[in-house]
């Protein structure tokens, strides 16, 4: 829950684009230096006080958060309260449930598993229910409408390839610091920190050139630094020098930093303030969904190798950084695509589809004086 309201926060008290863009920098660069500080800390509390210290430290980082927002956040909303849609949940659940255990269990079980194909079913149905259910909706779950817009359609799709490719990454790079390299916790996280300091120095300047020069730059240096930080992963065995594998993650150090600005101003660009909220949260949502998928797809592509069998551990890797390889293309020609003419005219005509969720309720309108007489 937390992600999605962060971002729709962000897209209403920023509702000019240029402005909007560089907030979007910052917050990409306090999240960059939470990726710094995260494995490092995380690595020394593991070293020093047994993984269960991960799990206690969130305890006082959320009180002060709790009280941070209560004092500092403000309230914001549209002016007709959205309804409850239990079933549009109950849906998204069936779907994303659905695939993303199919994916898991595709593994040990085969795709032609009576299991796999009941779970693959399972996201069949969510998918067909959420398209027939939701239309009929005054207000629904996932506002369909909003896909009619070439660039947020584009910001949803790029949000998950994008967040796939880096969490895979994440997910096997953790597994060959520690078991393929043999490095204690807090080494492993050390060797990320030049990711986590290129999205605390990129960020703000990627918010910044949004603002100033719309996305596609931004997108194009993104797709481009996935699929080179992809495909030079392939020659990563269990005895690359050390600088060679930094090098590496220095290419997925700069797509990090220049990716998340343009997703979340794309979504949004365009939309009427009432629905910039939303935009922005299923943009957050996206995020979300190439999480889960980048681990559970890394997962089973590695399958049952053992990691302290490096040779054979990076030999399965290379499956994973052909993916991130294609994903990095797909984040490219989408970036190309989403920034266009055409693609700016179909998110002005999104967006007048919504010019009635945009007036006030009646109740809420001033009276018309009564004439004398």
């Amino acid at each position: 829950m937390l992600n999605p309201v962060a971002m729709a926060i962000v897209a209403a008290t920023f509702p000019e684009p240029a402005e909007r863009a560089r907030a979007i920098g910052v917050f990409g660069s306090v999240s960059g230096l939470s990726l710094a500080l995260g494995p490092v800390l995380g690595g020394a509390l593991v070293d020093g006080f047994g993984w269960r210290s991960v799990f206690w430290v969130n305890v006082p980082i959320v009180a002060a958060a709790i009280a941070g927002a209560a004092l500092f956040v403000p309230e914001s909303r549209a002016a007709r309260a959205r309804r409850f849609d239990p079933v549009g949940q109950v849906l998204v659940v069936l779907l994303l449930g659905g695939a993303v255990g199919a994916i898991i269990e595709s593994d040990a079980l085969g795709w032609t598993s009576p299991v796999v194909l009941g779970l693959l079913a399972v996201a069949a149905v969510g998918a067909l229910g959420l398209l027939r259910y939701e239309p009929r909706r005054a207000d629904p779950l996932l506002e369909l409408r909003l896909f009619r817009s070439v660039p947020f359609s584009s910001a949803i799709l790029t949000a998950v390839w994008a967040l796939c490719g880096f969490n895979a990454f994440l997910f096997l790079t953790t597994q060959y610091l520690q078991d393929v390299r043999g490095m204690p916790a807090l080494t492993a996280g050390l060797c990320l920190l030049p990711v986590g300091a290129l999205v605390v120095v990129l960020s703000p300047f990627t918010g910044r050139m949004v603002g100033a020069r719309g996305p596609r730059l931004p997108l194009a240096v993104a797709g481009t630094a996935l699929a080179l930080g992809g495909g030079a992963s392939f020659w990563l065995g269990p005895d690359t020098p050390l600088p060679g594998v930094l090098a590496v993650y220095v290419l997925f150090g700069v797509f990090l930093a220049t990716i998340n600005p343009p997703i979340t101003n794309t979504a949004v660009s365009g939309m009427p303030r009432s629905m910039a909220g939303v935009a922005a949260s299923l943009s957050s949502a996206g995020r979300q969904i190439g999480t889960t998928l980048g681990v559970a797809i890394a997962g089973t592509i590695v399958g049952s190798v053992p990691a302290s069998d490096g040779a054979a551990f990076t030999r399965a890797e290379r499956g994973v950084w052909g993916l991130v390889l294609a994903l990095g293309i797909g984040v490219l020609a989408l970036g190309l695509l989403s920034t266009g003419r055409w693609a700016s005219s179909t998110a002005a005509r999104a967006a007048a589809l919504f010019e009635e969720v945009e007036r006030p309720p009646r109740s809420a309108r001033r009276p018309t004086a009564a004439p004398h007489d």
